[in-house]
Protein backbone atom coordinates (compact mmCIF):
# COMPACT_ATOMS: atom_id res chain seq x y z
CA UNK A 1 0.00 0.00 0.00
CA UNK A 2 1.79 3.67 -0.94
CA UNK A 3 2.08 6.03 1.47
CA UNK A 4 -0.94 8.41 -0.07
CA UNK A 5 -3.90 6.01 0.65
CA UNK A 6 -2.50 4.88 3.70
CA UNK A 7 -3.67 6.18 7.04
CA UNK A 8 -1.95 5.01 9.89
CA UNK A 9 -4.09 4.96 13.34
CA UNK A 10 -3.28 8.52 14.94
CA UNK A 11 -3.81 10.35 11.18
CA UNK A 12 -7.38 8.16 11.22
CA UNK A 13 -8.31 9.29 15.18
CA UNK A 14 -6.81 12.71 13.95
CA UNK A 15 -9.41 13.00 10.68
CA UNK A 16 -11.93 11.55 12.77
CA UNK A 17 -12.11 14.17 15.97
CA UNK A 18 -11.81 17.03 13.10
CA UNK A 19 -14.52 19.32 13.72
CA UNK A 20 -16.31 16.60 15.47
CA UNK A 21 -19.95 16.83 16.43
CA UNK A 22 -22.70 14.16 17.14
CA UNK A 23 -26.19 14.74 16.86
CA UNK A 24 -27.92 13.44 19.97
CA UNK A 25 -31.49 12.72 19.37
CA UNK A 26 -32.77 12.80 22.59
CA UNK A 27 -36.77 13.75 24.23
CA UNK A 28 -35.85 12.62 27.61
CA UNK A 29 -34.25 15.78 29.68
CA UNK A 30 -32.95 13.06 31.93
CA UNK A 31 -31.40 10.74 29.54
CA UNK A 32 -29.77 14.03 27.70
CA UNK A 33 -28.44 15.33 30.90
CA UNK A 34 -26.57 11.66 31.35
CA UNK A 35 -25.39 11.65 28.27
CA UNK A 36 -23.45 14.91 28.30
CA UNK A 37 -22.10 14.16 31.04
CA UNK A 38 -20.54 10.78 30.32
CA UNK A 39 -19.53 12.11 26.55
CA UNK A 40 -17.89 15.26 28.56
CA UNK A 41 -15.75 12.88 30.71
CA UNK A 42 -15.28 10.15 27.88
CA UNK A 43 -15.24 12.47 24.45
CA UNK A 44 -13.99 16.13 25.32
CA UNK A 45 -13.12 16.48 21.99
CA UNK A 46 -16.77 15.82 20.37
CA UNK A 47 -19.15 18.65 20.47
CA UNK A 48 -22.79 16.99 21.44
CA UNK A 49 -25.56 18.88 19.60
CA UNK A 50 -28.82 17.79 20.67
CA UNK A 51 -32.38 17.81 18.96
CA UNK A 52 -35.33 17.08 21.67
CA UNK A 53 -37.36 15.97 19.18
CA UNK A 54 -38.07 14.85 15.17
CA UNK A 55 -38.66 18.23 14.20
CA UNK A 56 -35.65 19.77 15.59
CA UNK A 57 -33.53 16.80 14.40
CA UNK A 58 -35.11 17.51 10.65
CA UNK A 59 -34.36 20.82 10.47
CA UNK A 60 -30.99 20.65 11.91
CA UNK A 61 -30.77 18.17 8.74
CA UNK A 62 -32.31 20.18 6.23
CA UNK A 63 -29.38 23.02 7.19
CA UNK A 64 -26.88 20.33 7.56
CA UNK A 65 -27.16 19.42 4.39
CA UNK A 66 -26.99 22.08 2.59
CA UNK A 67 -23.64 22.83 4.81
CA UNK A 68 -21.92 19.76 4.72
CA UNK A 69 -18.93 21.10 6.62
CA UNK A 70 -21.43 20.93 9.79
CA UNK A 71 -22.53 17.58 9.38
CA UNK A 72 -21.86 15.52 12.86
CA UNK A 73 -20.03 12.16 12.25
CA UNK A 74 -21.88 10.66 14.50
CA UNK A 75 -25.77 10.42 15.33
CA UNK A 76 -27.16 8.94 18.49
CA UNK A 77 -30.89 8.30 17.60
CA UNK A 78 -33.56 7.47 20.00
CA UNK A 79 -36.34 5.42 18.90
CA UNK A 80 -39.07 6.38 20.34
CA UNK A 81 -39.64 10.10 20.28
CA UNK A 82 -42.08 9.74 22.19
CA UNK A 83 -43.07 7.42 19.54
CA UNK A 84 -41.23 4.91 17.65
CA UNK A 85 -42.65 6.41 14.41
CA UNK A 86 -40.87 9.35 15.05
CA UNK A 87 -37.10 7.72 15.31
CA UNK A 88 -38.22 5.15 11.95
CA UNK A 89 -38.60 8.86 10.39
CA UNK A 90 -35.72 10.56 11.76
CA UNK A 91 -33.46 7.40 9.94
CA UNK A 92 -35.32 7.65 6.97
CA UNK A 93 -34.39 11.35 6.79
CA UNK A 94 -31.07 10.93 7.56
CA UNK A 95 -30.74 7.96 4.78
CA UNK A 96 -32.77 9.97 2.42
CA UNK A 97 -30.18 12.56 2.33
CA UNK A 98 -28.03 13.15 -0.61
CA UNK A 99 -24.45 11.38 -0.43
CA UNK A 100 -21.84 11.59 1.42
CA UNK A 101 -24.77 12.97 4.41
CA UNK A 102 -27.01 9.85 4.00
CA UNK A 103 -23.59 7.51 5.13
CA UNK A 104 -23.04 9.42 8.52
CA UNK A 105 -23.53 6.57 11.04
CA UNK A 106 -26.33 6.20 12.97
CA UNK A 107 -26.26 4.56 16.30
CA UNK A 108 -29.98 3.47 17.55
CA UNK A 109 -30.13 4.35 20.80
CA UNK A 110 -33.06 2.83 22.87
CA UNK A 111 -34.93 1.32 26.31
CA UNK A 112 -36.54 -1.10 23.91
CA UNK A 113 -34.06 -4.53 23.64
CA UNK A 114 -37.66 -6.19 21.63
CA UNK A 115 -36.19 -8.15 19.31
CA UNK A 116 -38.54 -6.60 16.55
CA UNK A 117 -37.21 -2.87 17.23
CA UNK A 118 -33.93 -3.93 16.84
CA UNK A 119 -34.33 -6.20 13.66
CA UNK A 120 -36.38 -3.41 12.36
CA UNK A 121 -33.38 -0.46 13.21
CA UNK A 122 -31.15 -2.67 11.25
CA UNK A 123 -33.32 -3.20 8.25
CA UNK A 124 -33.82 0.68 8.00
CA UNK A 125 -30.52 1.52 7.86
CA UNK A 126 -29.13 2.08 11.05
CA UNK A 127 -25.44 1.26 11.62
CA UNK A 128 -25.36 0.19 14.94
CA UNK A 129 -28.58 -0.64 17.68
CA UNK A 130 -27.33 -0.33 21.70
CA UNK A 131 -30.28 -0.72 24.93
CA UNK A 132 -29.80 2.26 26.79
CA UNK A 133 -27.53 1.96 30.06
CA UNK A 134 -29.47 2.46 32.91
CA UNK A 135 -27.00 3.98 35.23
CA UNK A 136 -23.96 6.58 35.09
CA UNK A 137 -21.24 4.40 35.30
CA UNK A 138 -22.67 2.58 32.32
CA UNK A 139 -22.96 5.42 30.32
CA UNK A 140 -19.07 6.17 30.98
CA UNK A 141 -18.43 2.56 29.78
CA UNK A 142 -21.01 3.30 26.44
CA UNK A 143 -19.03 6.10 25.43
CA UNK A 144 -15.65 4.44 26.54
CA UNK A 145 -16.88 1.86 23.63
CA UNK A 146 -18.09 4.20 21.68
CA UNK A 147 -14.99 6.01 21.77
CA UNK A 148 -12.80 3.24 21.01
CA UNK A 149 -14.78 1.84 18.26
CA UNK A 150 -16.03 4.93 16.32
CA UNK A 151 -13.69 7.63 17.01
CA UNK A 152 -10.28 5.94 17.35
CA UNK A 153 -11.01 2.18 15.30
CA UNK A 154 -13.22 3.18 12.24
CA UNK A 155 -12.16 5.55 9.68
CA UNK A 156 -15.18 7.87 9.48
CA UNK A 157 -16.42 9.51 6.11
CA UNK A 158 -15.48 12.70 5.40
CA UNK A 159 -17.45 15.14 3.94
CA UNK A 160 -17.24 17.48 1.46
CA UNK A 161 -18.87 20.46 0.38
CA UNK A 162 -20.28 19.67 -2.96
CA UNK A 163 -20.22 23.16 -5.05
Amino acid sequence: MNKMTHMNDNETIRANFKRARILVVEDNDDYWMLIQRAMLQVLPEVTPVRAASCGQAQNLLSEWSRDEWDMPKLVLLDLYLPERSHGWQVLAEIRGLKAPCNQVPVVMLSSSNMQSDISEAYRRGSSSYVVKPTVFSEWIDYFRQLRTYWWETVTLPTMRLAL
